[in-house]
């Protein structure tokens, strides 16, 4: 009987404690990581929208009688978000709206999409410039994330609004 209780193969508890808080310790190290390669993945929206409208607006640009970024309306521009957007994308135009029809007008975890980005972000177009901008919320906290690309094609993410740093 004795042998027989000896021969039985298996873990002991300590080994099972060990196995426990090792995949603890990894998984505090991945998630959070995890997380944030996943807010940056979600800031491509803004970019690449941003992107195709500086290429509208420099085709606006190019279509005037006289040179000027300057449009009527939004409409003016030739540009919306296509599917489900995260983010609101903004044009500084002459008459109301200055958001693009499609963007995510929303009150996102207390971010409101819905306002105007304000200061660093703020959109701007003069007859030989602009500056044009997107606002979203990438996670659960309520700092809003903000996104501008000027005429220089200076793509930048506003610091005091940037949502993956919080």
């Amino acid at each position: 009987m004795l042998t027989s209780l000896r021969k039985q193969e298996g873990f002991t508890l300590i080994e099972l404690m060990i196995v426990v808080a090792i995949i603890g310790i990894l998984a505090a190290i991945a998630i959070p990581n995890f997380v944030t390669y996943q807010s940056k993945s979600k800031q491509s929206e803004a970019k690449v929208s941003l992107g195709a409208i500086y290429t509208s607006t420099v085709a606006f640009q190019a279509e005037q009688p006289t040179s000027t970024y300057i449009a009527p309306n939004i409409t003016a521009i030739g540009w919306a978000p296509s599917g489900t957007p995260r983010y609101s994308f903004w044009y500084d135009v002459t008459t109301a709206p200055r958001s693009f029809s499609g963007s995510n007008l929303n009150n996102v975890s207390g971010c409101d999409l819905a306002t105007e980005p304000v200061g660093g972000g703020a959109p701007v177009a003069t007859s030989t410039a602009f500056t044009t901008s997107a606002k979203g919320q990438i996670d659960t906290d309520p700092t809003c994330d903000v996104w501008t690309i000027s005429d220089s094609r200076a793509l930048i993410n506003v610091a005091t609004f940037n949502d993956v740093a919080q």
